[in-house]
């Protein structure tokens, strides 16, 4: 099964145009996981320099040697000292509140986020501010007042952490992602970590996927495009698996992490 994938992935990558990254080449490339049986196998397989749980830990997820676990505090109810003592022990670098913007996720207002983030900050640890789902490079945005009011306030924010999901499942989209990752930069002037990102189009009552050809083919264009940006210091593909975006069924990859297992 995983030749069958391989030589689809090269057919799907000669039509694409450009040539494979070297495999084991980039330090950048990271994923979001959920614990699942056989998820350390699939992180070592896919040559994820780094990953992420949305937790303080990784979950019962044995970290492969040469991999990196980076911590994350979730939300504000996450703010213990419990758990940024976890954060502390397990990690270097912190991740901030996951899409604070947005219900159903970490849902707060920013003066919420900055009154809480003297906390974050007392762990030590290298800090990314909150993930926005979207608009981080809107005037007067969530993330927007966030950094203003750091800003203020004379806190420490290390480097911008994005999410970012394309609707459209042309050729386009990685130039789409290059955009909005250069506007968000010069607008702050920090690295920018991209932790969740794929093609998904929420614009309709339900979610819109692309084919898997349209996948690979994003995989690999918007890889190439992530590894030549100074500015980006890391990316996370959405997600290892349990997601329709996922790169492996257990531990056997399907043809988008093939691709991303090339980079």
């Amino acid at each position: 099964m995983k030749k069958m994938l391989a030589v689809v992935a090269v057919v799907l990558l000669a039509l694409g145009g450009f040539a494979a990254p070297a495999a084991g080449a980039s330090g950048k490339k990271g994923v979001s996981a959920n614990p699942y049986s056989g998820a350390a196998t699939a992180l070592k397989d896919v040559g994820a320099k780094w990953f992420y749980t949305w937790a303080p830990d990784p979950q019962g997820i044995a970290v492969p040697a040469g991999t990196e676990f980076v911590p994350m505090i979730w939300g504000k109810d996450s703010v213990t000292q419990d758990q940024l003592d976890r954060a502390k022990a397990n990690g270097r670098t912190l991740l901030g509140f996951n899409e604070p913007d947005l219900a159903g996720q970490a849902s707060m207002p920013v003066e919420t986020a900055l009154d809480l983030w003297p906390r974050l900050q007392s762990t030590g640890l290298r800090l990314g501010a909150p993930a926005v789902a979207y608009g981080g490079d809107v005037a007067g945005g969530w993330l927007d007042r966030f950094m203003s009011g750091a800003a203020a306030r004379g806190y420490r924010v290390d480097f911008i952490p994005l999410h970012w999901y394309g609707g459209d499942f042309s050729s386009a989209a990685s130039g789409q992602l290059q955009s909005y990752l250069q506007k968000v930069h010069d607008r702050y002037h920090l690295p920018i970590w991209l932790t969740e990102y794929a093609l998904i189009d929420f614009s309709g009552s339900t979610p819109r996927y692309p084919s898997s050809a349209q996948q690979v083919d994003f995989v690999q264009r918007s890889t190439a495009m992530l590894e030549g940006q100074s500015y980006v210091e890391r990316y996370a593909w959405f997600s290892l698996s349990t997601s329709t975006t996922g790169l492996y069924s257990g531990t056997t990859p399907n043809a988008s992490g093939v691709a991303y297992r090339a980079v």
